[in-house]
């Protein structure tokens, strides 16, 4: 899995994918990198720490969040990637449900799209993803994010998921994305309760017959604060222990907000993972 800055290898070890919300209203770091500047300058901090992939994103899509329009998404993210990409030789990706927004950041540097709708959103999301051959995120989410943790039910929560992955894999190939771009992400959070992520950490390994890298995106979440009762900046030491079940469960990346913090565990997670 290629593209312009550094290859994705996945053989060697898990990698780490740093968050950038350049939003006023995100769950966990909502409003402390909406300014460009401090936004680039954390982007910097994030590379240093250690990450492999920067996931910068101007639309929140915590529980109840409302869609952002068009045009201040793009104000959001642009020149923060335009910024890093001149700087850093750590890929960059697009958090985004939009295809402009999506084609106007692989314009701008960025070298991956990481879209928790699956290609659902926006019918054009796929062509943009398929004619520029980059890595993409396919994330399962029941509902939307204004209604996604409105009493999320389930029958079978692991083969729920697991179909709904297989339909949106299919989806994207038969459009023309590369069958190595793509990347599954149970979407932890999204349409889930404490019981259901905890289990799907559980069973991550089950994701892995789909024949595509897993994502884990646990960071600072809801489920961890209720399961310690803390708030969201007392959640670190919570997210890594779901860092290292992921990972010992065969996630292949992690998404993180706190890099320096939770590369240790990461680390120490691939050396047991990988042990003989």
């Amino acid at each position: 899995m290629s593209h312009r800055k550094k290859i994705l290898d996945f053989s060697s070890r898990t990698l780490v994918m740093g968050v950038l919300n350049v939003t006023p209203d995100s769950f966990s770091d909502g409003g402390l990198f909406y300014d460009h500047e401090r936004a680039i300058e954390h982007g910097m901090k994030l590379a240093r720490d250690g990450a492999d992939i920067i996931d910068i994103g101007g639309e929140s899509t915590r529980p109840g969040s409302d869609p952002v329009p068009l045009e201040e998404e793009i104000r959001r993210v642009i020149p923060v990637i335009e910024a890093l990409a001149r700087e850093l030789d750590v890929p960059i990706s697009i958090d985004t449900c939009k295809a402009e927004v999506a084609s106007r950041a692989l314009d701008a540097g960025a070298s991956m799209v990481n879209d928790v709708s699956a290609l659902r959103f926006d019918p054009d999301m796929v062509r943009v993803v398929a004619e520029r051959k980059v890595p993409v995120v396919l994330m399962h989410m029941k509902g939307t994010p204004k209604d996604m943790q409105l009493d999320p039910r389930y029958e079978d929560l692991i083969s729920e998921i697991l179909e709904f992955l297989e339909e949106r894999v299919h989806f994207a190939e038969s459009n023309g994305v590369p069958p190595e771009a793509i990347i599954v992400d149970p979407g932890i959070g999204f349409g889930k309760t404490v019981e259901h992520n905890l289990s799907i950490i559980k069973h991550l390994r089950r994701f892995k017959s789909l024949g595509k890298p897993v994502l884990l995106g646990t960071s600072r979440k809801s489920f961890i604060g209720k399961v310690l009762n803390v708030g969201v900046e007392e959640r670190e030491e919570g997210t890594a222990a779901t860092v290292v079940a992921g990972i010992l469960n065969g996630a292949d990346i992690v998404r993180v907000h706190d890099v320096a913090k939770i590369l240790p565990a990461v680390r120490m997670a691939d050396a047991i993972a990988r042990a003989p």
